[in-house]
């Protein structure tokens, strides 16, 4: 059976990828690792766009789908006055979020969470996302349904896709949720996507 790296415990052999990556400016240091999305040497594009395009709306990020924790420890290293939390299903990625974050010197939280289990009654101003798009439709249904209600007013959901593959439907769904969207950032089939809280 192939695991994929929204396994929970993943078993696949652990190899590690060390890097620096730069972004608005923003130099840190990375350990990405089999098993967690994404094993490379490098800021995946689709994440890149997201840690770009992203400004905050309050004082208190979700990094929904964390894995290593590259968006999450960007955008507390451009805005250190956030509260960030990072999450993910993967241990192994709650673990290597957490390593990269000391190795950055950077204050967050990173919680194992199954989307939202672990954050009941818990809203924050901003929730980004890179979601897992083969994890298939109703999960991702889910992710942007439930958003909604761990959204402050105000609030706003950030997520990235490529817009014809996959991204185009989860627009209409956050449209559907929301009563909103706005398209924030468009490069090379990637979109950066904003719903937001109105009330």
């Amino acid at each position: 059976m192939n695991e994929h790296y929204y396994t929970e415990q993943p078993t696949s052999e652990i190899k590690e990828k060390n890097f620096t990556a730069e972004i608005n400016g923003v130099e840190l240091s990375f350990t990405s690792v089999s098993g967690v999305f994404s094993h490379e040497s490098k800021v995946d594009r689709a994440s890149e766009l997201l840690i770009e395009t992203f400004s905050p709306t309050g004082k208190s990020v979700l990094d929904l789908g964390c894995g290593y924790g590259a968006v999450g420890l960007f955008i507390k290293a451009r805005y250190q006055g956030q509260i960030v939390c990072l999450s993910d299903i993967n241990e192994r990625a709650v673990d290597y979020s957490r390593r990269n974050a000391s190795k950055n010197r950077l204050e967050v939280k990173a919680v194992k969470s199954d989307l939202y289990s672990e954050f009941e009654g818990t809203a924050f101003d901003d929730i980004v996302t890179n979601p897992p798009i083969a994890a298939g439709k109703t999960l991702l249904i889910q992710l942007i349904n439930e958003a909604y209600d761990h959204l402050n007013p105000k609030g706003a959901l950030w997520l990235v896709a490529f817009h014809n593959k996959g991204g185009s439907t989860l627009k209409g769904i956050m449209k559907n949720r929301f009563g909103n969207v706005e398209d924030m950032e468009k490069s090379g089939g990637i979109r950066v996507y904003k719903s937001i809280r109105i009330i």
